[in-house]
């Protein structure tokens, strides 16, 4: 395969990696705002769509191995593949953390929610902001962006730290609180992660234009 034709292809992968993202990002912020209206239908309707990103995480992660198994790439260009198989996993994963606040969304079913959204939405915002960078960094293989990125983890943390001393409160204030409050806290345990898996990208990006192997920030899995 010539180089010009291989390097469509891998900007197709490129193109193709971003639409996955902006499908997350998409379900991500659809789930809180279901979430922030109790849309129950809203919330079911991101849980079915979830498959969506399922089938185009494996639609990319096969075009990767056929390109590999065909081309044998060798250096930054195996680098960037290998990136890509990583970060679709990371994508899928955020996805399915929508999903899980869809599902406990529904959970909740007709009970009200026990205080207004207020640090959960900066959350989102946040993690979603991380999440978008993260891929335009890997796309323009911005090293210095990649390594600022995860530094912001720190605000996502606190703001979940925060939730979680506030939902603690409501518990020992009023035991029947505890179900909703429960609810709430895995809401944000979820976006935590996804800021996290926003780190695991800016990882990858490092990697690919370095060749270096190395932890930014506390990635947690």
């Amino acid at each position: 395969m010539p180089r010009a034709i291989y390097e469509k292809h891998l900007k197709s992968l490129h193109e193709d990696v971003l639409q996955l993202g902006d499908m997350v990002e998409k379900a991500i912020n659809h789930s809180i705002e279901a979430l922030k209206k109790r849309d129950l239908a809203m919330a079911k309707q991101i849980v079915e769509e979830d498959v969506n990103i399922n089938n185009k995480r494996f639609d990319i992660e096969q075009r990767c191995i056929q390109l590999i198994a065909t081309q044998q790439p060798m250096a930054k260009d195996l680098r960037a593949i290998i990136a890509i198989l990583h970060i679709i996993v990371d994508l899928e994963r955020m996805g399915d953390y929508a999903e899980g606040i869809s599902r406990i969304n529904i959970l909740m079913g007709d009970e009200p929610l026990l205080k207004p959204l207020i640090d959960i939405p900066r959350m989102a915002q946040k993690a979603v902001e991380m999440l978008d960078r993260s891929l335009q960094a890997f796309i323009k293989e911005d090293v210095e962006e990649a390594r600022r990125i995860p530094k912001e983890d720190d605000e996502v943390d606190a703001l979940w730290n925060q939730v979680y001393r506030e939902l603690i409160f409501f518990m020992i204030q009023d035991p029947r609180t505890i179900s909703r409050a429960t609810y709430l806290m895995w809401v944000a345990h979820n976006l935590e992660r996804i800021a996290d898996r926003a780190t695991n990208i800016c990882e990858r990006v490092v990697f690919t234009a370095t060749g270096k192997m190395e932890e930014i920030g506390a990635s947690r899995y």
